[in-house]
């Protein structure tokens, strides 16, 4: 005995097409949601650190990324502007401090300039260590300073990032 069936799927292949023009436009939003998460973690986490001049915090930004986006699949980047606060680094992932530093009447922190290096012209940017040993006036030991990673530690908020992602997502295909 045999049995034949069949079956007009064309409604059905419809729908999918339809559905995937609604997940691609779904796509950038349900990012951006995820990307929001994160961005308010990474803020409260710098928040926590304590505010010298706030450049940190000004710094924090959630960006979409043209270049790393496709129909479909959209890529946002949550960091700190470097420029704008170039300490940044330090912070996120620790640093070796080797000079001793005093507060000047401005308020600024600075490197001890060694006794007879004043008036003399700074060591460059990328000058060799002796020579900014040679100018500044160095620790016995150098203190090695933790990290305080408030761009990693917002990682521990990806679960609630992909449900605001899904709970987006869900509502531009239900388009409620």
């Amino acid at each position: 005995m045999s049995m034949t069936i069949s079956a007009d799927m064309s409604g059905l292949n419809a729908m999918l097409d339809e559905l995937q023009g609604d997940v691609e436009e779904a796509a950038r939003p349900a990012a951006q949601a995820a990307a929001q998460v994160l961005y308010d973690t990474v803020k409260a986490n710098v928040g926590r650190l304590g505010k010298k001049t706030g450049n940190l915090d000004r710094a924090i930004y959630q960006a979409y990324s043209e270049n790393n986006s496709v129909p479909g699949k959209a890529t946002y980047h949550v960091s700190w502007n470097a420029k704008k606060a170039p300490h940044g680094h330090l912070i996120e992932f620790g640093h070796l401090q080797r000079y001793q530093y005093y507060k000047g009447n401005d308020g600024q922190i600075r490197p001890m300039v060694r006794p007879g290096m004043e008036g003399e012209p700074k060591p460059r940017r990328r000058a060799s260590q002796v020579e900014k040993d040679a100018y500044y006036v160095t620790l016995p030991t150098p203190i090695q300073v933790p990290a305080k990673a408030f761009v990693r530690g917002a990682a521990s908020r990806f679960p609630q990032a992909m449900a605001a992602a899904e709970a987006e997502l869900l509502k531009r295909i239900n388009k409620q």
